[in-house]
């Protein structure tokens, strides 16, 4: 008996002794990103791994990229695949789905792939490289090897030329030029990389630095430039009470459109030839505090489904509303609260967004809830039926969130607001249970700040697309808001066109429109109107002379056969929403339109600016 006790003790201990060897066996997984060719617009990448286990390995790339909700099959990018061991021996792989090449690596360890990715795209969702600009877009870069997600990653760039500045929001690696690291693949996939001959601009906020990294900015003001953009983040920090990184890194690129937010960092495309008109350089503030917010909003204040992710597929939420739509709410607020937007011009902005979707035929059509969830069919997917069928979340989210705002200060007697519905979310899902929030959870802490039940804006303003009783909600704020429908000067037709070939063709056409009604289609090629051959002038001085009521012979060719339509012309009615205070305020309602809009830098109450 003892004999066999102590054999077994001995095997326990050999067992044990393999398990905690494996247990510590350390895995490393190292990049390293060439471009010694730029004009022919390839990464070369080289992965190398040590420490997997396991007869196959999965190396898979995402399909699409947080923030961006749409697949982008990054695979299609991908060249010249290969693995090898560490002695060089080629390895067996095959592709067993769009996005994963398998890889029969059998006890080879270290374990390397390379292979290469074309980037051509100017879009902050996709990566480009020329002899100019290097960006990369990590998830269509980066392939991560599957059930390794967690795994801490070193990345290191070799630029074409040795003078090329990289700006990420990664950590670099001290002592390794060009090498930067990330605890896990999910950091990694959040930073984007711009390499290249950018300016850096810089400020800290309390004591965390700032770098704006701008290519071309030329002879623009660049003091007022950086203080402009560092009093917008002020604005944002200031709203929730914290700054959840070490540094942040502005990628910004010149000639395209577009910006994508990210955890201590975001890419956004400029113009600066818009900043001359001071409007135009409001807007563009606005974008910055957009994508600046988002650090808050959507990448730690998020719906449970948008992380962990799924780099397989489409994460579906009903809460873009939430996500984006309060964005925009709290950009302009941001900027009004800085002083850059005088009442006037915050109000503006209200009621463009509010009108965006209202006086468009898919409010008719789809919710906010529902236009959350279908962004993946239809936000970048545009037809030509598009306007008649769906809105934006941007814009009617920022509707809603000015509503609750409005609400929680009205039932709270103004001691609590969404500022604090925010702020919640941050300390007590982000923080303290390390997790994004379910839709029942959101509603809950807006109830709960108000102290009552919100059945209207949960139950119809956000699911349905019944009316929204606007008047009420401003009234709280001692305003008054115009929604009832003007009819605009001129006559109506109802149909979009461009020209093409010399004539002209219609791109789409409104629902219940003129147009419409008459038998117009998009994609018909107008060949005369009014018996007259017709051009986008000619057809603009005819409307000119028309009045409602009056007909307009139209002869179309569709399908390569003529069609005479005859179509009865009307006014276009429109709701302005245009919002102004109301004669005779109360005192709450002063309290809560001062508060709501205070702007520090004036030094009386800030809703009579």
């Amino acid at each position: 008996m003892k004999v066999k006790t102590r054999a077994l003790l001995l095997d326990l201990v050999l067992f044990l002794l393999v398990f905690c060897g494996l247990a510590v066996a350390e895995t490393t997984m190292a990049f390293t990103v060439s471009m010694e060719d730029p004009h022919t617009h390839y990464y070369h990448v080289v992965l190398h791994c040590e420490g997997l286990t396991g007869e196959t390995q999965n190396f898979k790339l995402p399909v699409w990229t947080p923030g961006y909700y749409l697949i982008m099959d990054y695979a299609k990018n991908v060249l010249n695949f290969k693995a090898e061991d560490g002695a060089g021996n080629p390895l067996e792989w095959i592709k067993t789905t769009k996005n994963t090449w398998q890889v029969k690596c059998g006890e080879a360890d270290p374990l390397i792939i390379r292979y290469d990715v074309y980037a051509f795209s100017r879009s902050v969702a996709d990566s480009y490289l020329d002899d100019a600009r290097a960006f990369i877009c990590p998830t269509g870069v980066f392939m991560h090897v599957e059930g390794h997600l967690d795994q801490p990653v070193s990345v290191a760039f070799r630029p074409h030329d040795a003078s090329h500045i990289i700006s990420t929001g990664l950590d670099p690696v001290v002592g390794e030029l060009n090498t930067f690291f990330a605890p896990d693949f999910d950091i990694l996939y959040d930073c984007p990389v711009l390499i290249g001959s950018q300016e850096i601009l810089h400020f800290d906020i309390q004591g965390i630095p700032h770098n704006i990294a701008v290519e071309n900015l030329g002879d623009f003001d660049k003091e007022k430039f950086t203080a402009d953009i560092q009093k917008v983040c002020e604005g944002a920090i200031r709203l929730i009470g914290e700054i959840p990184f070490q540094h942040y890194t502005f990628i910004m690129m010149e000639s395209g459109g577009g910006g994508l937010e990210h955890l201590n960092s975001m890419a956004v495309f400029y113009n600066p030839s818009g900043w001359e008109d001071p409007a135009g350089y409001k807007r563009w503030l606005a974008f910055i505090a957009h994508e600046y917010f988002h650090l808050y909003n959507v990448k730690r204040i998020r719906p449970i489904a948008l992380g962990p992710f799924d780099y397989d597929r489409e994460n579906y939420t009903n809460m873009l509303w939430v996500s984006e739509g309060f964005t925009v709410y709290y950009e302009y607020l941001i900027l009004r609260r800085a002083g850059f937007l005088t009442r006037e011009e915050y109000f503006d902005r209200v009621r463009g967004f509010i009108s965006a979707f209202e006086n468009r035929p898919g409010h008719l059509f789809q919710s906010a809830q529902e236009s959350s969830f279908d962004t993946w069919l239809k936000f970048f997917n545009r037809s030509e039926n598009s306007a008649n069928t769906t809105i934006s979340y941007y814009d009617k989210g920022a509707a809603l969130g000015l509503l609750l705002d409005l609400k929680i200060r009205h039932e709270t007697d103004n001691r609590l607001s969404l500022d604090d519905v925010m702020r919640t979310l941050y300390f007590d899902y982000y923080k303290k249970k390390k997790r994004g929030f379910t839709d029942a959870e959101f509603r809950a802490d807006c109830e709960r700040a108000a102290g009552c039940s919100l059945p209207e804006i949960f139950e119809v303003f956000v699911p349905t697309v019944l009316d929204i009783d606007y008047a009420k909600y401003f009234a709280y704020a001692g305003l008054e808001i115009d929604t009832s429908y003007q009819e605009l000067p001129g006559v109506f037709l109802g149909a979009s066109m461009r020209e093409q070939d010399g004539g002209l063709l219609i791109t789409s056409v409104e629902w219940d429109s003129p147009a419409w009604k008459g038998g117009l289609s998009a994609r018909d090629e107008i060949l005369s109107v009014d018996e007259k051959k017709t051009t986008s002038q000619s057809l603009e001085e005819t409307l000119s002379s028309k009045k409602p009521g009056d007909n307009l012979r139209i002869m179309v060719l569709r399908r390569g056969q003529r069609r005479g339509i005859e179509v009865i012309l009307t006014r276009k009615r429109e709701r302005s929403f245009r919002i102004k205070p109301l004669s005779n305020p109360d005192a709450l309602q002063l309290k809560i339109c001062d508060d709501w809009l205070r702007n520090a830098s004036f030094t009386k109450p800030s809703c009579l600016q």
